[in-house]
């Protein structure tokens, strides 16, 4: 049987040898079975409660799937994972592809080992959670810091009696905190956190994780205490368990979830005091009046969406949502008050020089009128459709030298197969000959559908010659079905379709903001391809645009043959 082996150490606190040893044992397991070990698994410094962040694992079911293996060893379950459920579909996955599981603390693992291990090591998890935040808590209420440092102190690195790091302690960092207080003095004097942020930038003052300073890491969130500007350390007030971090399952990153003020360890530390009381009420006051002017002003807007009924689907809120980028730093715009489209990093991260906007419908007017006048010239789209059949032929041979070698391990496999059957009509019935005619089968059912999909994806595509004019009636029929209010949502969405990208940039000397629009080849060739639609309807605008994505197959991402400004 051919054998994998697995390792994994959980933190960066473990040693990274601990993988070479969980090899070492594994290697030797798998000689006293007999196995040819065939490759190995590793994860390092990641926690075995999740398997999606896992790279190691994750390629190991990879190549399960590929019949690579018919074994995976491990030192113990809790290496492979730690988690209930992840355990056992790993478990019913493994056993679908005919590959096994043998661990050196369990042997061979069973339905009854996955049931009960998993249970286990869940309780665990549980108990060391536990262990730890109550010794986190004994911190806290002993004076000592119970978690990360935060901006406007340096970590105190001592040795104990018995010679033991303590790095618990803290003191003011006075350069950042002379930055603290001048955020809450300019806030306080009517300042936005934008403007503050904008000006730090400018200053290159680095932010509290060396990177730039944005409107949120000073605004925050003051229920949740985040932000610069809601911090009670710098008060003097130290508050440990405001926050709890679980995992999401289906992700595996952190999300924080707000714990009761009951719950809250609260403990005075006067002496890391960097914001004085008046400055913090005045703070305290312009958030209490900004909250009260806002609240009418979302009020209104749930009471429009609630009226216009959105669904969970949160389609764009307008035509070019989502395609319009900035031309000075390559971040995104987006629908701003009164509107109009501005650069989200000028707005939000103050990391952009680009100030400038621009309404929502001159700019929507612009791209249609250059769709229609510019992006259906015939000129423009024969050259596509040259520059299309340059790059089909470079893609073809690519995909003919990887179909060469698949074509050589197919007729390999074809063979290994013949083999196997002829050896069960000469009355061979092991067990092993049935998983070896199973794992080849798969692969020469995988080869097989490689060797179509590059035949399909690189076969010579059937471009009318007047591809041009096709693809001309399509938009015409678009554009007046803008018009048309049953049809409108319909054509909305395909337009989209026609778009890759809109980058605007600021105009020389104040002018008017420089548009350029990117089209998306595979649209025009998708389209040329569609039979002719006497009367539209919003099933005919549907099935342009299902094609304009099943049907690009060279124009990918960065190739952009049909770009003109606006």
């Amino acid at each position: 049987m051919r054998a994998v082996s697995y390792a994994r150490y959980s933190t960066d606190l473990q040693r990274p040898e601990s993988v070479e040893d969980q090899f070492r044992v594994c290697r030797d397991l798998t000689a006293r079975q007999k196995w040819e070990e065939v490759g190995t698994y590793h994860d390092a410094a990641i926690s075995g409660d999740n398997m999606i962040l896992r790279p190691g694992i994750q390629q190991l079911i990879m190549d399960a799937k590929r019949g690579k293996f018919d074994v995976v060893v491990a030192e113990a379950l809790d290496r492979i994972s730690r988690d209930q459920a992840d355990l056992a579909n790993l478990f019913k996955l493994l056993k679908f592809h005919n590959v096994a599981m043998h661990t050196l603390s369990e042997g061979a693992i069973t339905p009854m080992h996955v049931g009960f291990k998993g249970t286990m090591n869940a309780i665990f998890l549980d108990d060391l959670v536990a262990k730890i935040r109550r010794g986190l808590r004994g911190r806290v209420v002993s004076g000592y810091s119970g978690g990360g440092n935060c901006y406007g102190y340096n970590v105190i690195r001592n040795l104990s009696a018995t010679g033991d790091l303590l790095c618990g302690e803290r003191e003011i960092n006075e350069e950042q905190a002379n930055i603290i207080r001048r955020i809450f003095r300019e806030f306080a004097a009517g300042v936005s956190p934008t403007e503050i942020a904008r000006r730090l930038n400018e200053e290159r003052i680095p932010g509290p994780r060396g990177t730039s300073w944005s409107d949120g890491t000073i605004r925050g969130q003051g229920g949740r205490g985040t932000g610069i500007l809601n911090n009670e350390m710098y008060l003097g007030r130290r508050i440990w368990n405001r926050l709890r971090y679980i995992k999401d399952p289906e992700t595996g990153k952190r999300v924080s979830r707000k714990n009761p003020p009951g719950e809250w360890v609260v403990s005075e530390v006067p002496e890391l005091r960097i914001v004085d009381d008046d400055l913090w009420q005045a703070v305290k006051e312009r958030q209490r009046e900004i909250a009260e002017r806002m609240a009418n002003t979302i009020a209104g807007v749930r009471a429009y969406h609630a009226q216009n009924k959105l669904n969970a689907a949160r389609r764009p809120k307008s035509l070019l949502s989502g395609l319009i980028v900035c031309g000075c730093c390559g971040g995104p715009f987006s629908l701003r008050g009164g509107g109009r489209y501005a650069c989200s990093n000028h707005i939000s991260k103050c990391t952009c020089t680009n100030s400038r906007s621009i309404p929502r419908e001159v700019l929507e007017r612009r791209v249609l009128i250059g769709i229609k006048d510019q992006l259906m010239d015939e000129g423009a789209v024969a050259e596509a459709v040259h520059a299309c059949e340059v790059e089909t032929n470079r893609l073809r041979q690519e995909g003919r030298a990887h179909s060469a070698s698949w074509e050589r391990e197919m007729a390999m496999v074809k063979k290994q197969i013949g083999h196997v059957l002829e050896a069960v009509a000469d009355g061979m019935h092991h067990t092993s000959l049935k998983e070896k005619l199973t794992s080849l089968e798969t692969r020469r059912d995988e080869l097989a559908e490689y060797l179509t999909q590059v035949e399909v994806s690189y076969a010579v595509r059937n471009i009318p010659q007047n591809a041009s004019k096709i693809y001309a009636s399509k938009v015409e029929q678009l554009l007046d079905a803008l018009h048309q209010p049953e049809e409108r949502s319909a054509a909305r969405e395909a337009i989209r379709y026609l778009i890759e990208k809109i980058v605007l940039t600021p105009g020389p000397n104040g002018g008017d903001m420089d548009a350029v629009l990117y089209g998306d080849l595979g649209t025009i060739l998708g389209w040329t391809n569609l039979k002719p639609i006497e009367k539209p309807s919003k099933t005919d605008f549907m099935a342009m645009r299902r094609m304009t994505v099943s049907e690009s197959v060279v124009a990918g991402a960065g190739f952009e043959p049909a770009a003109f400004r606006l």
